[in-house]
C-alpha cells in the first residue's frame, strides 16, 4: 500500500533541500519474503504522524523504521528520498548506519562464545597471537568488546582504499603499541573495534571465512536475513542511500590524542567517507555496516526473545541477559568519544551501550547502539522489542532523551506501541497478543 501526504516546504538547517511530499509505504505484497514468513504489519497512524513530524519538522530526507515485538514485524515504514536525483526510499533500501555496525560485529563474537570457540575472560593473542606483540599481551577480548583495550587508534597512512584491505589492517594493528593500559580507561574504538573483534571471529572460525561472510551465514542465513552487509556486492551498489551531513568536518577544540588518533581525517565516519563505493564495498565490520532497518529489527529480535527466533536459537538466554552487565570503571571519561575527556560511555560488557540515552526513553533492560549522524538500533528485553531507525541525512547536537529531538516523536509511538501490544497480551486467555 502506497499513501501520499503533502508537506508544507521546510528549508532544513540552510540547505536549500525542500520537503514537498512525504511518501509512507507499507510492507504487504511487495514484500513477499516478509509475507511468506506470515507477518503481519501493523498499521498505525502515530508512525505516520512522527515520520511526517521527522521530515517536515526537521528536514529528515529519507528514513526506514522497523520494530519487531515478539517473533512479529509490527512497525515496517519508510518516508523520502534516497539520494539528490529524488529515488524514492523503499523497504529494500540501504542505508550506512556507522557504528550500529557494532553491536552486528559484537554478536558474532558472542555467537563464537556460545559455540565454546571464544573466552571472554582470555587475551585477544590466544586466538591472534601476532596481536600480542608490543605490549598488547594482557588485552582481553572483554577489554576490547568494552572499548577497555587502550588500542583506540587506527593505523597511520590508511585511506578510505585500505579499509577494504583485510590483511593491511589487522597486520598494522597488531603492530600497535596501546596508548592506554588495558582496563585502566574507556577509549572508544570508533573504528578499529570491527577489526580486533573480526579478527578473533574469524580465527576461531573452522571453515575461515572472512568476516563478511561469516556474518551473512551464521547470523543472518538462520534467520532469513537478506539485507545486511559488511561489504556491499556491485549489483546492490544502486540501492544505498545517499548520505547529506550538517556534520562539521572541524575536529574539537582541545581534542585528545587518542581522539585524533582514533578517528583520522581520511577515514572520517561522515558522509565525505562513506558516500564512496571503495567504503560501501570494503569489509568493515567497526564502522561500515550497510543495510536495511527490517533487517537489524530481525536480527535484534532474536536477542530480544532471549536468544531464539522462530525455533533459531543462535544464543543462550542466560547469554543475553548479561549482556545488560555494566563494565567495570563505567564513569570514567572517554578518551575518544566527543573530543575525548568530556563524557563517560554506559557500555556493557558485551559490547552495547545500556539504558537512557535515546528517544525511547529511559528502559531499564535495553540494548542499545547508535551510529555517527543518528542512526538507532535498541533491544528492549522486558519487552521483547527490536527497533531499527535508519535515515540518510546525518546530524548531531540534539539531546537524544529531548522532545526536540528528531525521532522523539518516533521513539514515542515505537514504545506506546509496543505496551499497548504487552497489555494486550497479559489481556488475552492465552497471554498472547
Amino acid at each position: 500500500m502506497v499513501g501520499t501526504r503533502p508537506c508544507p516546504p521546510r528549508e532544513a538547517d540552510g540547505s536549500a533541500h525542500l520537503i514537498n511530499l512525504i511518501r509512507i509505504e507499507r510492507s504487504r505484497s511487495v514484500h513477499c519474503r516478509a509475507a511468506d514468513r506470515g507477518v503481519r504489519v501493523l498499521q498505525d497512524a502515530r508512525i505516520d504522524e512522527a515520520l511526517v513530524t521527522a521530515a517536515a519538522g526537521y528536514g529528515e530526507r529519507g528514513l526506514q523504521v522497523a520494530a519487531y515485538i515478539g517473533s512479529e514485524l509490527v512497525i515496517d515504514a519508510w518516508t523520502g528520498e534516497a539520494d539528490s536525483a529524488g529515488r524514492p526510499v523503499t523497504g529494500d533500501t540501504l542505508f550506512p548506519v556507522f557504528s550500529v555496525s557494532k553491536a552486528i560485529t559484537s554478536l558474532a563474537l558472542h555467537l563464537q562464545a556460545e559455540r565454546g570457540l571464544v573466552d571472554y575472560e582470555s587475551p585477544v593473542a590466544r586466538y591472534w597471537p601476532e596481536f600480542g606483540s608490543y605490549g598488547k599481551a594482557d588485552i582481553l577480548v572483554r577489554h576490547v568488546l568494552s572499548h577497555q583495550s587502550g588500542v583506540p587508534q587506527m593505523p597511520e597512512g590508511v585511506t578510505p582504499e585500505l579499509l577494504g584491505d583485510w590483511e593491511w589492517m589487522t597486520t598494522r594493528i597488531a603492530e600497535f603499541t596501546p596508548l592506554f593500559a588495558p582496563g585502566a580507561s574507556s577509549a572508544y574504538q570508533s573504528l578499529v573495534f570491527g577489526w580486533i573483534v573480526g579478527e578473533v571471529v574469524r580465527r576461531t572460525d573452522p571453515s575461515g571465512r572472512g568476516f563478511g561472510e561469516f556474518v551473512r551465514d551464521e547470523l543472518c542465513a538462520p534467520l532469513g536475513i537478506e539485507d545486511l552487509f559488511f561489504g556491499v556486492p556491485e549489483d546492490r551498489l544502486s540501492d544505498v542511500a545517499e548520505l547529506t551531513s550538517i556534520l562539521s568536518r572541524e575536529r574539537a577544540p582541545g581534542e585528545t590524542r587518542a581522539s585524533l588518533l582514533a578517528k583520522p581525517d581520511a577515514v572520517a565516519p561522515d558522509a565525505h567517507v562513506h558516500n564512496l563505493d571503495v567504503v560501501k564495498k570494503a569489509c568493515y565490520p567497526g564502522a561500515g555496516g550497510i543495510l536495511s532497518a527490517r533487517a537489524v529489527a530481525r536480527l535484534g529480535a532474536m536477542v530480544a526473545n532471549g536468544g531464539e527466533l522462530d525455533g533459531v536459537r543462535l544464543l543462550s538466554e542466560s547469554r543475553v541477559r548479561r549482556l545488560l552487565t555494566p563494565r567495570p570503571n563505567g564513569d570514567a571519561l572517554d578518551e575518544v568519544l566527543f573530543g575525548g575527556g568530556r563524557v563517560a560511555a554506559p557500555i556493557g560488557t558485551g559490547g552495547f551501550w545500556l539504558g537512557a540515552g535515546t528517544p525511547l526513553g529511559d528502559q531499564p533492560a535495553l540494548l542499545r547502539h547508535g551510529g555517527s549522524g543518528g542512526s538507532l538500533f535498541a533491544i528492549d528485553l522486558d519487552r521483547r522489542l527490536s527497533v531499527m531507525i535508519c535515515h540518510n541525512r546525518m546530524f548531531e547536537g540534539y539531546d537524544p532523551t529531548s522532545d526536540d529531538h528528531p525521532f522523539a516523536a518516533l521513539g514515542r509511538a515505537v514504545i506506546d506501541i509496543a505496551d499497548e501490544r504487552l497489555a494486550g497480551a497479559e489481556a488475552s486467555p492465552s497471554g498472547t497478543a
